[in-house]
């Protein structure tokens, strides 16, 4: 039988918990937080939770309720998924007015912020009395990596709900069944994408993005020196910068069309004063929008660089566990007899510094650069 959870894969115990507030009253509450690394399905799991809160049958996956909340249309489910580095206060403002209002046709009404860990204080402070007094049918289902990224007072006025990475063998049997992918490469795709369904996904369908990671991978072997690794920041940046725009580009230029029309200022030489304003502020979130697609790109990479020094040090500890980029044994096998444990370990501090430092704002060239720096062969 169809459900609303069957992409949500392998997260039968979170499931369990969402499927026993709906069963039962008393085990349900105004407000959620579901946690879990990226690729666990955090926003499917959302979705799923929300169409089963809407269904006359607690979520049969085929009802108009569940098909509309999971394609994005119900009137009552409202989905918050900002693409700037920060939830601002003019997004979450108009949210405490939608939370006091009661469903329109629905059972409840949904609000779903699949970022609540770009809540900031601003942002989270203008929230904090809707969701610690809603609406009685309003519920509230936050997502964020985990418990601590989310600001204390909307995390202890909510229930927590963890979910997990799911198995890699889960990953790919859902690529195989949803999206008809041959099994040899969904579980590929499933093992290089360290289980993240998404990624996963399109590594499985594209060939390019498949390019992409091996280029990044590359570049562990490539950096001999200084100016090799300086050489090898410019071009990562200056790919992301590439992959951001090319994802960007086409949407920004739609986007401004479809204002410039609804104002009646199509093909016009001028714009009066009050419509710049508009353009500007438009213009203003598409930069905000790039600026955070490229730091994606650019965190991405890095995941994939640990996963290929994470295989280094398997290799070198002699651990007995799969390697996550088997196709690239031989490269992962050379490092790992080029250097030393202690080495591998010091180079993945330094990834891991360098998307600490991306999430505080630090030019992208300058974290790249210090760590493509610390990546090359130490005597």
């Amino acid at each position: 039988m169809t459900s609303v959870w069957d992409d949500v894969v392998g997260q039968e115990p979170a499931v369990e918990v969402l499927r026993h507030a709906i069963e039962d009253p008393a085990a349900m509450t105004h407000a959620w937080l579901l946690t879990g690394p990226p690729g666990s399905g955090r926003s499917n799991a959302a979705r799923a939770f929300a169409a089963a809160l809407q269904c006359a049958t607690g979520g049969c996956g085929t009802c108009h309720d569940c098909t509309t909340t999971l394609r994005g249309l119900h009137p009552d489910v409202t989905v918050v998924a900002t693409e700037g580095v920060f939830i601002r206060a003019e997004t979450a403002r108009p949210l405490v007015e939608l939370a006091q209002r009661s469903p329109s046709q629905g059972r409840h009404r949904v609000i779903i912020i699949e970022d609540a860990d770009r809540l900031n204080d601003t942002s989270g402070n203008s929230l904090l009395k809707a969701i610690e007094e809603p609406a009685g049918r309003t519920v509230w289902i936050l997502c964020a990596p985990s418990p601590q990224d989310v600001l204390v007072t909307i995390r202890s006025r909510s229930r927590s709900v963890a979910l997990r990475v799911p198995p890699v063998d889960a990953v790919a049997a859902l690529l195989v069944s949803r999206d008809g992918i041959d099994p040899a490469v969904a579980a590929v795709a499933a093992r290089a994408a360290q289980s993240h369904v998404g990624i996963a996904r399109r590594l499985a369908r594209d060939p390019e993005a498949r390019a992409r990671r091996s280029a990044v991978l590359g570049i562990a072997a490539k950096i001999r020196g200084v100016g090799d690794a300086v050489l090898a920041a410019g071009e990562l940046v200056e790919t992301a910068q590439a992959d951001a725009k090319a994802a960007t580009e086409q949407r920004d230029a739609q986007e401004k069309a479809e204002l410039l029309r609804s104002m009646g200022a199509e093909g016009a030489a001028t714009l009066p004063p009050a419509l710049r304003t508009q353009v500007r502020q438009l213009e203003e979130d598409q930069k905000r929008r790039a600026t955070r697609a490229q730091r994606d790109v650019l965190d991405r990479a890095m995941v994939d660089l640990l996963s290929l020094y994470r295989d280094v040090l398997v290799v070198q500890l002699g651990a007995g566990v799969e390697l996550v980029n088997v196709e690239h044994e031989q490269s992962v096998r050379t490092l790992a007899g080029s250097s030393t444990a202690e080495q591998t370990l010091r180079r993945m501090d330094a990834v891991g510094q360098a998307r600490t430092r991306l999430a505080g704002n630090v030019a992208p060239l300058l974290a790249v650069e210090a760590m493509a720096v610390a990546l090359r062969p130490q005597g």
